[in-house]
């Protein structure tokens, strides 16, 4: 962490301000939608998928309510760290002159990181009680690599495109 970076606010743009509502709106989703299909549940259900989407261990339905508890304070987290860009790391010497253009950037970076574990997180916890209501037999063969997917590509794109705004 470098003590002499610019400290400056970076407005919201349109996109930000989507980008937390949607956010927020799955984890409202999620966890409403466990509230409410809760006493439904079996009392052991599904907590481990193998690589394939199904079932391979089980415990108390307990358990579920995690889910919705991490994400929730990731969200929080990540929430309050993009409060406070001039901390985050960068790769390049973060001056006045390419502040707020690299502020900017990593501040949408942690928004759509957000977005997308909410999101993950939702789905969990959908597919979850589904599987336990016998409404599905899997998380699906495709779940896992997506994840894998977007894990590497994201990051490649990310990097990329910041090399692209310090060239400017």
């Amino acid at each position: 962490m470098n003590a002499n970076r610019p400290k400056i606010n970076v407005p919201f743009q349109s996109i930000d301000i989507l980008i937390e509502l949607l956010s927020i709106t799955l984890l409202l989703l999620m966890w409403i939608y466990l509230i409410l299909e809760y006493q439904s549940l079996p009392e052991i259900i599904a907590s481990h998928f193998n690589a394939n989407g199904k079932a391979d261990g089980f415990s108390n339905k307990l358990t579920l309510w995690l889910l919705p508890i991490i994400s929730t304070i990731i969200y929080i987290g990540l929430f309050i760290l993009n409060k406070f860009p001039h901390i985050h790391n960068y790769m390049v010497n973060i001056t006045e002159d390419n502040a707020l253009n690299n502020y900017r950037f990593s501040t949408k970076v942690l928004r759509i990181t957000n977005f997308l574990s909410a999101s993950l997180f939702t789905y969990l916890v959908y597919s979850e009680i589904q599987f336990s209501k016998g409404k599905v037999e899997s998380l699906g063969s495709w779940f896992l690599p997506i994840v894998i997917g977007v894990s590497i590509i994201l990051p490649i794109i990310l990097i990329i495109y910041q090399r692209k705004i310090n060239k400017l």
